[in-house]
């Protein structure tokens, strides 16, 4: 059972829970922000709310999770681990296959929604260059972090791999609408006709 505000907001459980119950609000907002660009003549009000939305909604509770400090967070120094899969293999020999699967698969979905949504949302970003490397700009900032707030963690050269790696095969999952990203008109609203025309 979670108890208390660090039950909610300390734990992966409790990050998890919390993301599923904000939910109702997230469609809330999708439809708010809709509703208003549609009332300011967008042509694409429902892609372009749901997309930002969901950029949101989907990397902000793995981004609050790996930031959730350790046990000795303060108290020790931060880690860092610059060998390409030398943390992978200490983590497949210490803790075996099943938390080796999870820390990769956590790791590939950390930017997997902006990977996907953001070529949707901002026809500059359908590359898949600029999402790997807009996912890995983002990962090493939250790798720094975690070292500079001395959570108890390992700022990982494999983590920002993984997070890039992730963003970048999601992006390649949303390809198909990219050149609906690209054909949409302008998210501006239309010119007022001048009266007579």
């Amino acid at each position: 059972m979670v108890q208390g505000w660090h039950g909610w907001f300390g734990t992966f459980t409790g990050v998890a829970l919390v993301t599923v119950a904000v939910l109702p609000l997230v469609a809330l907002a999708v439809w708010a922000l809709a509703r208003r660009r549609r009332a300011a003549g967008s042509t694409s009000a429902w892609r372009t709310s749901l997309a930002e939305v969901g950029i949101v909604y989907g990397t902000v509770p793995w981004v609050w999770m790996i930031m959730l400090p350790g046990e000795d967070a303060g108290a020790v120094s931060g880690r860092v681990s610059l060998v390409p899969l030398r943390d992978l293999i200490t983590i497949f020999a210490d803790g075996g296959p099943l938390r080796f699967t999870g820390q990769v698969v956590g790791n590939l979905l950390v930017f997997a929604a902006l990977g996907f949504l953001a070529p949707l949302r901002f026809a500059a970003l359908a590359s898949v260059p600029r999402i790997l490397a807009l996912a890995a700009g983002c990962s090493i900032l939250v790798e720094a972090a975690q070292y500079v707030l001395r959570l108890d963690r390992v700022s990982s050269l494999d983590d920002v791999l993984l997070n890039a790696a992730g963003a970048g095969l999601a992006a390649l999952a949303s390809r198909p609408w990219w050149s609906a990203t690209a054909q949409a008109p302008s998210d501006r609203p239309r010119p007022a006709l001048a009266p007579g025309r």
